[in-house]
């Protein structure tokens, strides 16, 4: 049976006064100075000329929401109710707790919901209310919007993510009265953990230019070309847009087709060359591969009218004539990675419509050519939000990198915004140093024209799959590219939905084998042999909707890689003697990772 609140132990311990006190000046001066990084820029002239428009969207997407209960006075009472009586019963679930006896709980978290897992907000009468209410009254907001009758779906859809937004914002687990963990560290520490989370907060906000760039990785224990993105190569073309990455083989034969990676522009290259474990590209050199990866500049003024065009000619294409250049081969196997795979297939459409059969297959790792089911990021893709996009992008002639990161940390702000928040900011602990989130944090700006030509053409018209997109002049269609197709999702992808990736292999013209890895946009793919986490599916033909072919296909525990590789070897198995790096026509400018990849935005 509980024990009565009343009788309950205090686990906090007292605290030293005479040190909070001293701590809690401290952290006023820390907070003046947060607020004077946040000033800076105004003060200096260089503040955004547009403010964020993301709350003014949000509250007119909510309030079309209500607009849509409030027609229909009864509905509106009966949601009324509903919400009133589940807070009645809490009520009475409180009381009990108080009077010693057990309640079962109204609300609970999800499994996965670590912002709830301290004990004390399950043992704690008040912290358990605060826990419920906060659920309860979510879940009823989320059911609200989508039961909402009348709305178009891009405004429920904008109302769901605003909504998970404002959520995510409100729970009680973000503010220090109201989480038990806080208020023990800081009584605990004496409020030491504010100082250090202030300070951290005012650097965070300096580092940002006046804008907030949250800390998700200690950067002093990561240094590009040292103990990431290592893989031995040496750059052997570079233009204004690419630096071309040749890897050093590590085996005597290789197979006589090489590899081009086409890796996205709005993070940078090594995600798939994170540290010797984790380094697909180190992994596929070991497999007998001559692996060639494109590493995109970081691109400023200069670069402004620089589009899809661009990339592909000045990218894809200089990039296949430096690998003839550099092996003798013609024609080249190819790995095109989310936008760098639209881009790739983009290209293949082009290539197919001018009878260009330099690459012979093609690999997509959660990359999207049909965008119907494109997930929250189409939340910032409506014509007003992207031609309020473009006129900012015109003013500079590129967006800026932590616009898109902003972006992506939204698509799941319980995982990627508040737990740093509460560790960094109030907790005062400084972030592991963790590879992953390091890359994350190293973000690119984008070319105005690229990514204007970019948003309108898959996100806000969903031309490629449509036939209906140009690109030089030609009218794309993927039904003509008939070479093999090697299509990767990831279950738990919020920026390419493996619905979407899945809806998108029926696109093409040619053989696909779609494959599902578990995880999400990153993890799916970065899942090493050596320290596999996840599983995959394989199936047969991409039909119907993507639950039945799941239901149908075969899982295999552990990496996807591996089938990768067979599936390539299978098409060309042909083997060579080993090219170095400068053994072909072109004489190496530099060592991997090159000069590109060390620009921060």
């Amino acid at each position: 049976m509980d024990k009565p609140y009343g009788e309950e132990k205090a686990q906090a311990p007292m605290p030293d006064f005479e040190e909070l006190s001293r701590n809690m000046t401290r952290f006023i001066e820390g907070a003046g100075k947060a607020a004077a990084a946040y000033l800076k820029p105004v003060q200096e002239g260089q503040a955004p000329a547009e403010p964020p428009v993301d709350a003014s969207e949000a509250i007119k997407s909510l309030t079309r929401v209500a607009e849509a209960w409030l027609t229909d006075p009864q509905k509106s009472l009966e949601a009324q109710s509903r919400l009133g009586t589940q807070f009645l019963s809490l009520w009475a679930s409180t009381l009990k707790r108080a009077q010693g006896e057990r309640a079962e709980p109204v609300a609970e978290p999800e499994p996965k919901d670590n912002r709830f897992k301290d004990p004390e907000w399950s043992e704690n009468p008040v912290f358990d209310f605060l826990k419920q209410a906060y659920l309860i009254s979510s879940r009823w907001a989320e059911d609200l919007v989508e039961n909402a009758e009348g709305l178009d779906e891009r405004t429920r859809h904008k109302a769901q993510f605003y909504l998970k937004q404002i959520a995510s914002a409100l729970s009680p687990s973000n503010f220090l009265l109201t989480n038990p963990e806080l208020i023990r560290e800081t009584l605990r520490e004496n409020g030491a953990n504010l100082v250090r989370g202030v300070e951290m907060l005012a650097e965070d906000i300096e580092a940002g230019r006046g804008e907030l760039k949250i800390r998700q990785s200690d950067p002093s224990n990561f240094k590009v070309g040292v103990n990431i993105a290592t893989t031995p190569g040496k750059v052997i073309f570079r233009n204004e847009l690419i630096e071309l990455i040749q890897y050093a083989p590590t085996t005597e034969k290789v197979l006589k087709r090489p590899l081009l990676i086409v890796p996205p522009w709005i993070n940078k290259y090594y995600i798939l060359d994170l540290n010797p474990e984790k380094s697909f590209i180190r992994w596929a050199v070991a497999q007998g591969l001559t692996v060639f990866c494109i590493s995109w500049v970081n691109p400023s003024e200069q670069h402004a009218e620089m589009g899809f065009e661009h990339y592909m000619r000045d990218g894809i294409f200089a990039a296949l004539d430096a690998v003839e250049q550099a092996t003798g081969e013609k024609k080249v196997t190819t790995i095109g990675y989310c936008v760098g795979g639209t881009l790739l297939a983009t290209t293949l459409a082009y290539m197919a419509a001018k009878r260009d059969k330099r690459i012979d297959s093609a690999t997509l790792f959660t990359a999207q050519v049909d965008f119907t089911h494109a997930g929250d990021l189409k939340v910032f893709a409506g014509e007003q939000e992207v031609r309020r996009l473009e006129a900012s992008m015109r003013k500079r002639g590129y967006l800026e990198g932590s616009r898109m990161a902003n972006a992506f940390n939204m698509l799941r702000p319980t995982d990627l915004i508040w737990p740093y928040v509460v560790n960094v900011y109030m907790k005062g602990k400084a972030p592991l140093p963790f590879d992953l989130l390091y890359w994350n944090a190293d973000s690119t700006r984008m070319p105005a024209a690229n990514h204007a030509y970019y948003l309108r053409n898959c996100y806000l018209e969903n031309k490629l799959v449509k036939g209906e997109m140009e690109l030089a002049g030609v009218k794309l269609d993927l039904k003509k590219v008939k070479v093999p197709v090697f299509n990767l999702a990831t279950k738990e992808d919020h920026i390419a939905p493996a619905r979407s990736v899945f809806e998108g292999s029926k696109a093409f013209g040619g053989p696909v084998d779609f494959v599902l890895a578990g995880s999400g946009h990153i993890a799916g793919v970065v899942n090493p042999p050596g320290k596999p986490k996840y599983q995959f599916w394989t199936g047969g033909p991409v039909e119907g909707e993507l639950e039945d072919w799941v239901k149908q296909s075969s899982e295999t525990p552990g990496s996807w890689w591996p089938y990768w590789f067979e599936w390539i070897k299978a098409q060309a198995p042909r083997m060579v003697s080993a090219r170095e790096p400068g053994g072909g026509k072109l004489e190496p400018l530099c060592d991997a990772p090159g000069t590109y990849v060390l620009e921060k935005a």
